[in-house]
């Protein structure tokens, strides 16, 4: 009887439970830790997101000679990302996992997919016009996630900071955060669906830059719906004349926080000392006022809503200018302007848990298209996200917890014949999410 020769030593120093040893090898063949990225694989065959990005790009290699689609490079690392692999070297172990194989449509036994060389030679690859091609897509992808064309949308438009260790093109000291970095443009919707994401340097936008950014962003969703309603929320950075005049010259709505002045606070000084006596106990006391006023450089006064808030630390007074008109005050500023702090979440799900912020690449164009992979990596997890249903927890929980219960979930893959069979664990304790997600998969917009 011919004797078994143990190929694999086992893992050492494993102390024995109820005096049975416990032998631990890496011999269990086709297994992946990562088997949830097939329910991503399906989220992205019906948003379309890499082929939408790779009509954008010129392949300027031998079609003989191409093994692997832009495409396929593309959803590959938008999986990446979404799985937590964020950096493009770990491509050269993932090539191999038989999970990721299957999500790009590859046996679990057949050709490893594209290594990291792959990837970087097309993050280096696109130029302007490829680039500008691409935001355009993500406008369309935008645009094809709605059911029906909305009445009214409404554009949070943020900047965030992102910190730099190198020589990259566009970066600039920042004195606030004492650190070299960009401080990209990003814009989400008020559902926290993604809308644009722009490269810039580490700086406040000029008011000049802000009204050029807006002007293609209105004109793209335009091209779509050309009578949809459109409110621009911004905090006091984009509060610049130039921005105040393109709203009404394109009939926007606007709600913009406005930095405190001294002609402002003239207004409110009566108003900040009566809610400060009315004030009692430990609490807060919160009032309004609206009143009609222009900066110098402004083309015409304005409608200014103050909200006055006194508490023990004093008196916190906040500005914001905006052309609506119908409510009073106070619902306009809690109802309606303070519903922008959700953007901030949104960035910081798209940099903390998608890790958008990795823009190490040399090129400032290789950096803009890194944004756009990561943007494509948020609207593969929101999709998924919005499969749960409305009141679970589900559909408010954060991108690295959806990732963690229902993406990092272990599987044998075994090939048979004429199927593919995925075994996975008895004990998965989110079975009933993943079937819930996939049955509502036909739900989502292409």
């Amino acid at each position: 009887m011919p004797v078994k020769v143990e190929t694999m030593p086992p893992l050492p120093g494993l102390s024995p439970v109820a005096g049975k040893a416990i032998i631990a090898r890496f011999d269990g063949g086709q297994i992946s830790s990562d088997a949830g990225v097939l329910v991503l694989r399906e989220v992205e065959q019906r948003l379309g997101v890499a082929e939408c990005l790779a009509a954008c790009i010129d392949d300027p290699r031998l079609p003989e000679r191409v093994r692997h689609g832009v495409a396929d490079i593309l959803r590959f690392r938008m999986l990446m990302i979404a799985a937590g692999y964020e950096d493009g070297n770990d491509a050269d172990s993932l090539r191999h996992d038989p999970a990721f194989k299957l999500a790009l449509d590859h046996l679990p036994d057949g050709d490893a997919l594209c290594s990291q060389p792959t990837i970087s030679r097309l993050e280096n690859l696109p130029g302007t016009r490829s680039l500008l091609c691409m935001a355009q897509a993500m406008v369309r992808l935008y645009c094809g996630s709605f059911r029906q064309v909305p009445r009214r949308i409404v554009l949070d438009v943020d900047d965030t900071f992102d910190a730099v260790h190198g020589e990259q093109q566009l970066r600039l000291f920042n004195a606030h955060h004492d650190e070299y970095g960009f401080q990209p443009i990003v814009v989400f919707d008020g559902e926290g669906r993604p809308v644009a994401a722009m490269l810039r340097p580490a700086k406040r936008p000029s008011g000049r830059e802000a009204r050029a950014f807006l002007r293609r962003l209105v004109r793209a969703i335009r091209g779509h719906w050309p009578r949809v309603e459109i409110l621009i929320r911004a905090d006091s950075h984009y509060c610049a004349p130039e921005v105040l005049d393109f709203c009404r010259a394109e009939g926007l709505d606007f709600m913009l926080g406005v930095a405190p002045t001294t002609t402002l606070r003239r207004h409110v000084e009566a108003l900040e000392r009566s809610t400060a006596a009315l004030r009692t106990g430990t609490g807060k006391r919160r009032r309004y006022k609206e009143f009609l006023e222009g900066a110098g450089s402004w083309s015409r006064v304005e409608q200014i809503i103050a909200r006055v808030e006194a508490g023990p630390d004093g008196t916190d007074t906040r500005f914001v200018v905006t052309n609506l008109v119908n409510g009073a005050a106070r619902r306009l500023y809690e109802r309606t302007y303070c519903q922008r702090g959700q953007a901030e979440n949104h960035i910081k799900a798209w940099k903390r848990h998608l890790a958008a912020d990795r823009t190490s690449c040399s090129r400032a164009a290789a950096n803009q298209f890194r944004l756009m992979l990561h943007t494509g990596a948020y609207w593969l997890m929101w999709s998924l996200r919005r499969l749960m249903p409305k009141r679970s927890t589900w559909h408010v929980a954060q991108f690295d917890t959806l990732r963690l219960r229902l993406l990092k979930i272990a599987a044998q893959i075994v090939t048979l014949k004429t199927r593919v069979m995925l075994h996975l664990p008895s004990t998965c304790p989110y079975q009933s999410v993943l079937r819930l997600a996939l049955g509502r998969m036909p739900r989502l917009i292409s």
